[in-house]
């Protein structure tokens, strides 16, 4: 199963950008994490951590797309690198501000300036595969490696932040802020940032946005309720080891149960070819995530104090769904994008998801500080069964057209 990942891996021009990537977006699970966390504990309620959040995630998927049609304009380096130094300063002073007891309103302010000047990295990372694996049986693996590694950051993340909270309470987000500049900046300094080009960055011509394509519009408000069902999920796992276990330190346990279920899918998925349409797939990927998200809410609600040796295999075969699922929707958005707008399409599709994370967390907060930690995991079910339903409605919208109508559709 692991033999398609190793080939890549042995190519430096694939292993070099894509540990760098890795690295710099470490930020994509710490910042969130970490700004609930600390403002939490300077606070002490998790209503105020939630809106502080959500301000950023909302920032940023405000500044994803625009930021991911300057790659297909710009290329790579400049835009990655000024939006990585630029975030992580604003980040900084986010975190300084705060320990010394800043206004909750000067808080999203600073939130929000982090959001959005945060760097598209996903969106590049996935067309910069282009410039580096011709073949498209192999790109497609190493889409999957790439979406498993993103669950990977889900468990590094947290963990690495658990790590940092036995320091000062401005140690967690200021070591982050360091790690999104140092990898950034050793990313675009790769061949493979380096030597992409998009058709838009030697050519005038532009299409119409992406989402005038009902296939790519349907993908990212698709994407968008699962990501509703994050923020609760996120929110929750957080309130569960804090309320429930009353020990920060479980935080990232339990999130490494979850983000190791779905790496684990996501590298199983990819290493195979699988019958039928992807599409046909998604509204199961879906599903299975809500169903396992229901069971657990069943759970705290049913015993109060789950046991570990049953919450954290659930929390796995949870997971399992998450990376196939995503993987999935960044098909469906290529298939429908033309090959000039391809940044900009995964850059909505990362605006959806973290538009979605945020409206999540906004919601979350509130209902864990007046039912607890089951009634977060109660909404992210709720969400994800009704996005699984959106997308088997949207099946229609989703079938193959042919090569030259889906670019003229796209107006390329």
């Amino acid at each position: 199963m692991l033999g398609p990942y190793r080939d890549l891996l042995r190519d430096p021009r694939v292993r070099t950008p894509f540990a760098l990537a890795v690295i710099a977006r470490l930020p994509f699970a710490m910042v969130p994490l970490g700004l609930v966390v600390l403002v939490e504990e300077i606070r002490g309620e998790y209503s105020t951590a939630g809106l502080v959040t959500g301000a950023f995630a909302l920032a940023t998927a405000a500044g994803t797309p625009v930021w991911a049609s300057m790659l297909d304009r710009f290329g790579q380096p400049r835009v990655v690198a000024g939006t990585a130094v630029a975030s992580s300063a604003f980040l900084v002073a986010l975190t300084l501000l705060a320990v010394q007891g800043a206004p909750d309103a000067v808080l999203v302010a600073m939130a929000a300036l982090v959001g959005i000047m945060f760097p598209p990295l996903n969106p590049a990372m996935r067309v910069a595969w282009s410039a580096v694996i011709p073949d498209e049986s192999r790109r497609e693996s190493a889409w999957a490696m790439d979406a498993a590694a993103v669950e990977t950051i889900f468990v590094a993340g947290p963990l690495l932040l658990t790590l940092l909270l036995t320091g000062p309470p401005a140690l967690p987000l200021l070591v982050t802020a360091g790690l999104m500049t140092g990898g950034a900046i050793g990313y675009v300094r790769t061949y493979a940032a380096i030597s992409w080009r998009s058709d838009a960055s030697t050519s005038s011509r532009r299409g119409r946005s992406p989402l005038r394509a009902p296939g790519v519009l349907l993908t990212v408000l698709t994407a968008a309720g699962v990501a509703i069902g994050f923020g609760h999920f996120d929110v929750g796992l957080t309130a569960t080891a804090e309320r429930i276990f009353e020990s920060t330190g479980m935080l990232g346990v339990l999130f490494a149960f979850v983000a190791s279920g779905s790496a684990a899918g996501g590298l199983v998925y990819g290493a195979r070819r699988w019958p039928g349409q992807p599409r046909h797939r998604l509204p199961l990927t879906i599903a299975g995530y809500g169903l396992g998200t229901g069971l657990i809410a069943l759970l705290i609600s049913a015993t109060g104090h789950p046991p570990l040796l049953v919450l954290l295999p659930l929390l796995t075969l949870t997971g399992l769904t998450i990376a196939p699922s995503l993987i999935i929707q960044q098909s469906l958005v290529d298939t429908f994008t033309a090959a000039d707008r391809r940044s900009e399409a995964q850059g909505w599709l990362s605006t959806g998801i973290t538009a979605g994370n945020a409206g999540g967390m906004a919601i979350a907060g509130p209902l864990i500080d007046n039912a607890g930690p089951a009634a977060a995991f109660a909404g992210a079910a709720v969400a994800l069964l009704t996005t699984a339903v959106l997308a088997t409605a949207a099946q229609r919208w989703w079938r193959p057209v042919p090569r030259d109508r889906g670019l003229a559709r796209d107006g390329a």
